[in-house]
């Protein structure tokens, strides 16, 4: 049995950046050893487990192979031969993709350290297509590290695409979409979650209404960004300077969206619309 940190701790750690939760990855044993061992095993799904003295969460190493649509479709395979390369081989980003063994060393299978150094998000392997909640998490990501000067690997956000025109995120609930949502307003540049989501097509999807601001003017006198949908996101990063509260920042995305339904002969006014 080998038991590594995974996935964020990791991550922020080398970002120097402060580390809230610890994932752990226990390789090479059973359910049943680990309950001989003291854990609780907490996970329905898969094996996961809490530990008998931290309640830190441990999770046998799995595999994950895709058997239906959306984000739940998948088989979990957790057994004593599956090994570290392989579960972080199912992680969504390579930097999340790192893990440290007991002695402090670091694993790095899929160059999350270069990603890391290069401020780069970048999909693992083509199974990221798999999950359309990694979309919303990337977009979640590029928000969250915004301040660091991180950005979307161009073949990263070219699956995205694909995947939204694919119709992969119709599987998606809106508790799911909200909770990645929640989550991203809560960043010190909540603007950039949705502007990712319009790079790829996914504000559409997932927002039309915020969508619909884009390319609606808006009179030079009171907007000199004219576009409503620019002035809703630059709202938003006021905001966010402003305020910490979720309420505040998701109201700023609402405060205009009457001005998507003004007939477009009555544009840059807006009577009644905004």
């Amino acid at each position: 049995m080998k038991i590594y940190l995974v996935g964020g701790a990791v991550r922020d750690a080398l970002l120097g950046l402060p580390v809230k939760d610890r994932d752990w990855v226990v390789v090479g044993s059973t359910p049943q050893e680990m309950l001989d061992a003291g854990y609780q095993q907490v996970g329905r799904d898969f094996p996961v487990f809490l530990h008998p003295q931290t309640h830190e969460e441990y999770a046998l190493a799995r595999t994950e192979r895709k058997s239906g649509s959306g984000y739940t479709g998948f088989t979990c395979y957790a057994a004593p031969d599956v090994t570290l390369e392989d579960d972080l081989k199912r992680r969504d980003l390579t930097i999340n993709a790192l893990a440290q063994d007991d002695n402090g060393e670091i694993i790095d299978p899929y160059n999350g350290l270069g990603d890391l150094q290069n401020r780069l998000l970048r999909h693992v392997s083509p199974a990221f297509g798999e999950d359309p909640l990694r979309v919303l998490r990337v977009a979640r990501f590029a928000a969250r590290y915004a301040h660091l000067c991180f950005r979307i690997a161009d073949e990263t956000l070219a699956l995205m695409r694909e995947m939204t025109h694919a119709g992969e995120l119709e599987h998606l609930t809106p508790e799911r979409v909200w909770k990645e949502t929640e989550n991203a307003l809560t960043t010190r540049n909540p603007q950039v979650f949705f502007q990712v989501l319009r790079d790829c097509g996914a504000l559409r999807v997932l927002f039309p209404e915020i969508d619909a601001l884009f390319g609606v003017p808006a009179p030079a006198r009171w907007h000199p960004e004219i576009d409503t949908g620019i002035h809703t996101l630059m709202t938003l990063s006021m905001a966010a300077m402003l305020s910490p509260q979720v309420d505040v920042r998701f109201a700023t995305l609402c405060h205009d969206l009457g001005k998507g339904l003004t007939p477009p002969e009555l544009w840059p006014r807006h009577h009644g619309h905004g």
